[in-house]
């Protein structure tokens, strides 16, 4: 029993952590495809929408079974969520500073381990909380000089979508459903909202890179994300998000000639190392994860 726990938290750990590094490719993509909000957002989302469906039929014929797309009323919330977080998220892009919105974005952990603890009950572990502390610490490091920089509407956007977000982690550790297809579907939301606002064409200079974004890397990502609450506690997979915070800049600096500066290098080497330590800390303690004793 103590070895199956152990092999599904190494197998959540390595399957969440791959969801946070194709998640880290989204701004850089998006930055590429050099558009206007409303025709990036229905581009990113239609392809996100088609992936899903691709997704869909090729699970069903390998497993010959038909795979719930939005698995029971838990399933149409979190999808709701989502959507309304890749709204917010794509819209603080467009009216605040990025570094905005990756710090605000690092909240996703913190709002997690509050909705978990509010409605599942799930007093957050020491070792949790205390590496959330340092994680959020490396990111107000990153972005401290900036802050000034942006604009409230965008900032309250990033928060919305961090929450959004939360919510639906810990709607998908609560029920316990296959929600790895449920971020995806989620995209018909934005991408239909987008489709009305847009008005006459697509404004975007490089569509191939939010395509590409939106067909191949979310799908994997979220796909990833979504699937680590059966395996992880939802404060847990929250942490994972902020792996964008730390490598965006980075694929921002090779992409665009950006050099990230000594605050940024300090704080996501506090992030990385704050993330390694607490990964490790859990796999040595298979016993203690086992009594929920972390």
């Amino acid at each position: 029993m103590m070895k199956a726990a152990s092999s599904d938290r190494h197998r959540g750990l390595a399957i969440t952590g791959l969801g946070g590094l194709a998640l880290s490719f989204d701004i850089p993509l998006m930055r590429s495809a050099d558009g206007a909000f409303w025709p990036v957002l229905a581009a990113r989302s239609l392809s996100m929408l088609v992936a899903a469906l691709i997704i869909w039929l090729v699970l069903n014929r390998v497993l010959g079974r038909a795979q719930p797309l939005l698995p029971g009323r838990a399933g149409l919330l979190a999808a709701l969520l989502y959507g309304l977080g890749s709204v917010f998220f794509v819209a603080s892009l467009f009216h605040t500073a990025s570094a905005n919105v990756v710090f605000l974005l690092a909240f996703t952990s913190m709002f997690s381990a509050l909705i978990a603890w509010i409605f599942l009950k799930e007093r957050p572990a020491p070792a949790t909380l205390v590496t959330m502390a340092v994680m959020l610490a490396g990111v107000a490091l990153i972005v401290g000089g900036g802050f000034e920089g942006g604009h409230l509407t965008g900032d309250l956007m990033a928060v919305a979508s961090a929450l959004s977000i939360a919510g639906a982690i810990t709607l998908g550790r609560a029920s316990m459903r296959p929600m790895g297809l449920v971020p995806l579907v989620s995209a018909a939301l934005p991408a239909g909202l987008a489709l009305a606002m847009m008005g006459d064409g697509w404004a975007i200079e490089a569509p191939q890179w939010v395509l590409l974004d939106g067909f191949v890397l979310l799908p994997l990502a979220f796909f990833c994300l979504a699937t680590g609450p059966r395996y992880l506690s939802a404060p847990e997979v929250g942490m994972f998000y902020l792996l964008e915070t730390v490598l965006a800049p980075v694929w921002i600096w090779l992409i665009f000639a950006e050099a990230p500066t000594g605050r940024t290098l300090a704080g996501g080497a506090i992030l990385i190392l704050a993330l390694f330590a607490h990964a490790l800390w859990q796999m040595r303690r298979p016993q203690a994860v086992e009594a929920g004793l972390r």
